[in-house]
Protein backbone atom coordinates (compact mmCIF):
# COMPACT_ATOMS: atom_id res chain seq x y z
CA UNK A 1 0.00 0.00 0.00
CA UNK A 2 2.68 2.17 1.04
CA UNK A 3 4.21 1.97 -2.30
CA UNK A 4 0.67 3.02 -4.61
CA UNK A 5 0.95 6.14 -2.50
CA UNK A 6 4.50 7.05 -3.20
CA UNK A 7 3.80 6.48 -6.42
CA UNK A 8 0.95 8.17 -6.79
CA UNK A 9 2.87 10.96 -4.79
CA UNK A 10 5.22 10.86 -7.56
CA UNK A 11 3.26 10.81 -10.57
CA UNK A 12 1.38 14.23 -9.19
CA UNK A 13 5.00 15.82 -8.91
CA UNK A 14 5.93 14.93 -12.34
CA UNK A 15 2.50 16.17 -13.27
CA UNK A 16 3.09 19.27 -11.38
CA UNK A 17 6.60 19.87 -12.89
CA UNK A 18 5.21 19.37 -16.45
CA UNK A 19 2.12 21.72 -16.42
CA UNK A 20 4.85 24.23 -14.48
CA UNK A 21 6.69 23.86 -17.18
CA UNK A 22 4.06 24.09 -19.98
CA UNK A 23 3.08 27.27 -18.40
CA UNK A 24 6.45 29.06 -18.13
CA UNK A 25 6.89 27.65 -22.10
CA UNK A 26 4.03 29.60 -23.58
CA UNK A 27 4.52 32.59 -20.91
CA UNK A 28 8.15 33.08 -22.87
CA UNK A 29 6.94 32.36 -26.33
CA UNK A 30 7.59 29.34 -27.12
CA UNK A 31 4.75 28.39 -28.78
CA UNK A 32 4.16 32.02 -30.51
CA UNK A 33 4.06 31.18 -34.69
CA UNK A 34 6.66 33.46 -36.08
CA UNK A 35 6.73 31.46 -39.48
CA UNK A 36 3.11 31.88 -40.57
CA UNK A 37 2.72 35.12 -40.60
CA UNK A 38 6.07 36.56 -42.68
CA UNK A 39 4.45 33.74 -45.59
CA UNK A 40 0.87 34.71 -45.45
CA UNK A 41 1.80 38.60 -46.34
CA UNK A 42 3.60 37.37 -49.27
CA UNK A 43 0.59 34.56 -50.55
CA UNK A 44 -1.66 37.45 -49.92
CA UNK A 45 -5.03 36.33 -51.59
CA UNK A 46 -6.70 39.06 -53.52
CA UNK A 47 -10.69 39.36 -53.25
CA UNK A 48 -12.60 38.42 -56.08
CA UNK A 49 -15.51 40.27 -55.11
CA UNK A 50 -14.44 43.48 -54.49
CA UNK A 51 -14.48 46.55 -57.71
CA UNK A 52 -12.82 49.35 -57.28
Amino acid sequence: MKVIILLLLLSLAVAIFFLFAFIWGVKDGQFDDDYAPPRRILFDSKDINHID
